[in-house]
Formats: C-alpha cells, structure tokens, sequence
C-alpha cells in the first residue's frame, strides 16, 4: 500500500500561477483554495463601503483598494483579498509588482453564511500579526450589524459592535465615519 504525499507551493510558485490565473484563490501554508462568489448583498455593501470611504478619504495621505488586491501576511504565510482595506501612506509590496500589499491600515470583511466562521475566527488570527494593521471590520451581509476591532497600543485589541441603521462605525485609524444606512443603502436582505 502506498501513500501520496501532498504537494505544496512556495509562495513564489503560487505567486506565479495567481497573476496568470482567471480566478482568485487564497494561499496559505502552502496551500491555493478558491475563492466562491459573492452575493448581491455582499457586493452591494462592499460598493458601498469602497465609496463611502473614497469619500470621506479623498485628498488624504489614506485610499480605500477593492478585493482586486491581494494582502500578504506574513510571517503567517497567508495570501488574500479582503473585501475592501485602506492602505496609508505609501503602499508596501511584496516584490516588484503592485499587486499584493504588505501594509493595510484597515481591513473589513463582509461576513456571508460559508466566510463568517472563518472570518471571525482563524483568518482575524492571522490577520493581528500585521503590524500596519490598526483596525479589523466585519460587516454582516445576512442584518444590519457592524463588528470593529481595533489594536491598542499595548497590542490588546478592542471589540465595538454596532447593530442598528441609525448607527455610525467609527473608523477612528484613519478619522472615518460610516453611517450603517449608508452601507447597508439599497440592500435587501431577501435576495441574498
């Protein structure tokens, strides 16, 4: 009886096969796993959050960048696209190519029913490491309800959750202010 063993990529290898890829896949420890497609909702909150925080950011030293860019963290050796991340300052690349970042200011995740465990759990885990990294958000795309984390100085971080349409998340890193009707403009959460 013979066993096979498991092949896995350097992160230069899945480097390599990601930017001559159709689809987006995540990496980690050597591992490629693809990304599932997003819902109507989901999108819809995502628009919403990228422009809003254009917006308010705008003429600033911080700029809002869609899923479209990849975030390293090491020394976790993940690769993935969050749903929207601020970057501030002068954005840091892993090589040559601008295409996967190594230092965002803010993260959020849009939660859906197969991401949220993940989202909250292991994949903030490896997330905090990063030290640009000041606040980590997760947006339900199933009810209104906004999660916020951010990093204290002694590296502690601090939960806020905000739940209702009249609420604001303050995104106090980067001096922004999201009204959760805003972000939750248009949606209907009966065609998710």
């Amino acid at each position: 009886m013979s066993t096979q063993s498991k092949s896995y990529l350097t992160p230069e290898q899945y480097l390599e096969i990601e930017r001559k890829a159709e689809f987006k896949s995540e990496y980690y420890q050597g591992e490629m796993f693809a990304m599932a497609g997003a819902s109507w909702a989901h999108s819809q909150i995502v628009a919403n959050a990228v422009r809003e925080l254009g917006n308010q950011l705008r003429g600033g030293p911080c700029q809002p960048v869609t899923s479209e860019t990849r975030v390293c963290v090491t020394p976790a050796g993940l690769y993935t696209y969050p749903d929207v991340l601020v970057v501030c300052g002068e954005p840091q690349f892993v090589d040559s190519k601008p295409d996967t970042l190594l230092n965002p200011t803010v993260i959020i995740e849009v939660l859906s029913e197969s991401t949220e465990a993940y989202d909250r759990g292991r994949k903030f885990e490896l997330y905090r490491p990063l030290k640009s990294l000041a606040e980590y958000v997760m947006i339900s795309s199933l009810s209104v309800r906004s999660e916020r984390y951010t990093r204290q100085a002694d590296g502690n971080w601090i939960f806020c959750e905000k739940i209702g349409l009249e609420d604001t998340l303050d995104l106090k890193s980067i001096d922004c202010h999201l009204r959760l009707a805003d972000l939750y403009e248009r949606v209907d959460f009966t065609r998710s």
